[in-house]
């Protein structure tokens, strides 16, 4: 097996490792405080990353392949280097302070931060919550942001592509008898000056102006709540809103959906982008999201 150019992502092999002794990826799941198919995205990262497979996929689950087998001992030999070096040295505990909307941090971040934590238990995260609409808000380490992507001299990343969606809590929907889009002429339709419904309305062939009237929401967090709590519908992003499907709070009306507009970037000084705890936390979240 020829050796790649570039180290394989650390949570790749993490997942590697873990698969390969626990004898499948819902056991690795388990273990990493993720998802099975979290674990299988990760080890086709790494093969890909090779450019050969590490497991046999089977009726009855996975086993290793040759390449595998071979690539297992090399990373065990890896990790016991590693661990070795960690217990001789003492741990210099490194603080990252990361700037958030409420939203994501609430219902994105927080939720994943015990899968950060197991990969990197000497970085120490401060989450700070920033508000959206905030003209001059406060910087931090790391700052994720609202957006278009054009927030200041600092290079942005995208964190995913979403898609918008109308939501409204299935009571809502049965007691205005929303079934069709040209329904939601008898709808309070919700509104945020983060998120325009002009894209949703347009996908559902609607010729409507953009809602100059109704309830105003400056954080998409309460524009949900006030969709789920009955006040009328909103148009938000599906990765956002996921929280409030799961719960079956809100659910998604007539099928139709459009690119979201605006999305979640992180923002990092390049005098920062270098630091390992900041190396660890961006690859990290992209990786988590992704």
């Amino acid at each position: 097996m020829s050796r790649p150019q570039r180290l394989p992502p650390i949570h790749a092999l993490a997942a590697f490792e873990s698969a390969a002794r626990l004898g499948g990826f819902a056991q690795a799941a388990i273990e990493l405080c993720i998802t099975p198919s979290a674990v299988s995205h990760r080890i086709r990262q790494l093969e890909a990353h090779l450019g050969e497979p590490l497991f046999e996929r089977l009726p009855t689950g996975v086993r290793l392949s040759e390449a595998g087998q071979r690539y297992l001992l090399g990373v065990r030999e890896a990790f016991d280097k590693l661990y070795g070096l960690t217990r001789s040295t003492p741990q210099e505990i490194r603080r990252l302070r990361v700037g958030s909307p409420p939203t994501f941090a609430r219902n994105l971040l927080i939720p994943r931060l015990p899968e950060f934590y197991q990969q990197w238990p000497d970085i120490e995260i401060e989450v700070a919550i920033a508000l959206p609409m905030e003209e001059r808000p406060e910087r931090h380490d790391v700052d994720i942001r609202f957006g278009s992507g054009a927030f200041d001299e600092r290079s942005s990343i995208r964190l995913f592509e979403d898609r918008l969606e109308a939501l409204a809590a299935p009571r809502y929907v049965e007691s205005r008898g929303l079934r069709h889009p040209r329904d939601l002429a008898r709808a309070e339709l919700l509104r945020s000056p983060l998120l325009p419904w002009q894209p949703w309305l347009a996908a559902a062939g609607l010729d409507w102006a953009e809602p100059a009237r109704g309830p105003l929401f400056t954080d998409l967090g309460i524009l949900l709540e006030a969709a789920a709590s009955g006040l009328g519908v909103a148009v938000c992003g599906h990765q956002v809103s996921a929280t409030w499907q799961r719960t079956g709070q809100l659910v998604p009306l007539f099928g139709v959906t459009a690119p979201a507009p605006s999305s979640y970037f992180m923002l990092v000084d390049e005098a920062l982008s270098q630091r390992p705890e900041v190396l660890a936390f961006t690859d990290w979240l992209r990786s988590s999201l992704s």
